[in-house]
């Protein structure tokens, strides 16, 4: 006896795709195929969003800052697999990403930078220096 790993949220998309298919809307109309897991911490000087995009090439990832948005797009190559290959199961998700993220007030987009590391998005969000109150004497 085997073991099968039960997944319903993978047999849920699943079904909404064929469903897309049956009603015939194209999967290229989706914004995404899947969706890269992010973490978003902040310091006292940048904000700095991480997300985990493996097997996806820094060429293939496009970041945008505009109009207080952060746009995070790219695509995961489908690799085509044989069954003579050895592979019964296929469950790692291929395509497009698309996440998008609103940025704070306080972000200084003229000097966003991103790098990639092993398959990690690293994107540097510096905060803009505070300016100083200023004091207004009123005369009389």
């Amino acid at each position: 006896m085997s073991l099968v790993r039960y997944e319903p949220w993978g047999m849920l998309q699943q079904i909404r795709r064929d469903m897309d298919r049956m009603m015939g809307e194209s999967e290229a109309n989706t914004a995404s195929d899947w969706v890269p897991a992010v973490d978003i911490r902040e310091d006292s000087k940048c904000f700095v969003i991480t997300a985990d995009v493996p097997g996806v090439e820094a060429k293939d990832i496009e970041v945008h800052a505009e109009n207080g948005m952060l746009t995070i797009r790219g695509e995961r190559e489908t690799e085509k697999k044989d069954e003579r290959d050895g592979y019964k199961r296929i469950e790692r998700q291929y395509g497009s990403f698309f996440r998008r993220f609103s940025l704070p007030d306080t972000a200084d987009t003229d000097k966003i930078s991103a790098k990639t590391v092993s398959g990690v998005l690293t994107i540097t969000i510096p905060k803009s220096e505070k300016v100083m109150p200023r004091k207004i004497t009123v005369e009389s």
